[in-house]
């Protein structure tokens, strides 16, 4: 772990670091004070190895900048990043509150109501960086962020590929991600899409429900192949509290081609909330048979549930206008001029050939 002291105390002549809040593989993140307007931020500093990398360093600049221009409710705001006593640094809007996966580590999985609701914000955010040609490449709950209000904000956007920088032909031998999380294809070391981060956030879907991983080894080559090859068992399996509807969301965004999840976490975001909207709270029923849903499913079709009719009319008040059908009545006088108008007409003819004496 790095220590606080090896680093310079004032960053860029301008924010000073004053205590540790968070470690991580990358990256020491540092509460900090910016004294030019005088406020609390976040800032993450990189480990020296990444930041002697000069190629590293460019390609930071260009993500934090991308990232630095992202605003919405749902992303932790980036203010500045810079370059210091051989230290890349990012600097962010701080936030009370935690991090979801201390919130995992403490009540192992979450009510389905409130799991949603920390998906569909995750994804409203996300689905902003697609829009703005910005893919994730960490979706986990380590960078989703919770605040005392139940606000839910994403960080780590700084470390993200541009989409618009990423060839079609790419592939490397560096896997971006974390193999807890990542999508198939990252473990392939393919260039990642929108969908990749589908599939991330149907991950962390899965473990909120569950308080497991649909995928679990210590080996991360092993990780890959698994992500890459099998299947995720049903999380009905170890909650049957799940509705199946929600169920076959989980395993659609879990589908090992991106073309078979949700292509964008906007969408993803609109088919939670409709979910949210047409299903009530209360426990699905246990399903009878425990491999149901081995295979990946179709989503069914979302629709309101019809009102049942009601077992016999109502009847109506004494006071209650009469429901008059008046194009009935029209139509009737209609016909009646009809005919009266033919009366005359049939009287004509007959005296014309039948003259009175």
């Amino acid at each position: 772990m790095e220590d606080s002291k090896t680093v310079v105390p004032i960053l860029g002549n301008r924010y000073q670091l004053l205590q540790t809040i968070g470690t991580g593989g990358m990256a020491v993140v540092y509460l900090g004070r910016d004294t030019m307007l005088e406020r609390p931020v976040a800032i993450k500093i990189l480990r020296e190895d990444y930041s002697k990398n000069e190629a590293f360093r460019e390609r930071f600049r260009l993500e934090a900048k991308a990232a630095a221009n992202l605003s919405h409710p749902n992303i932790v705001t980036v203010h500045d990043f810079g370059f210091d006593s051989d230290r890349l640094y990012l600097v962010m809007e701080y936030l009370p509150g935690t991090d979801l996966k201390t919130i995992l580590r403490e009540r192992n999985r979450l009510p389905i109501e409130e799991a949603v609701n920390i998906i569909v914000q995750a994804a409203a955010g996300i689905g902003y960086a697609h829009r703005a040609g910005l893919i994730h490449c960490d979706v986990k709950p380590h960078n989703i962020l919770v605040t005392p209000d139940q606000r839910i904000k994403v960080t780590d956007f700084g470390i993200a590929r541009a989409m618009a920088s990423i060839h079609p032909d790419e592939k490397s031998d560096v896997v971006w991600g974390s193999p807890l999380y990542f999508s198939p294809e990252q473990a392939a070391g393919e260039p990642p899409s929108p969908a990749s981060d589908v599939y991330s956030l149907g991950v962390v879907l899965y473990e909120m429900l569950t308080g497991r991983l649909p995928f679990q080894s210590s080996d991360p080559v092993e990780l890959a192949r698994m992500h890459r090859e099998v299947l995720p068992p049903p999380p009905r399996r170890f909650n049957p509290e799940i509705p199946p509807t929600l169920e076959q969301i989980i395993l659609k965004v879990l589908s090992k081609e991106p073309a078979a999840r949700y292509r964008t976490a906007d969408q993803f975001a609109r088919v939670l909330s409709t979910f949210s909207q047409n299903n009530p709270s209360a426990p699905a029923s246990v399903s009878a048979n425990p491999n149901e849903a081995e295979t990946q499913p179709q989503l069914i079709p979302l629709q309101p549930a019809p009102s049942a009719p009601l077992s016999q009319p109502a009847q109506a008040s004494d006071d209650a206008p009469l429901n008059i059908d008046w194009l009935t009545i029209l139509l009737a006088l209609l016909a009646i001029l009809a005919v009266g108008g033919l009366i005359p007409f049939w009287l004509y003819i007959w005296f014309s050939f039948n003259p009175p004496i």
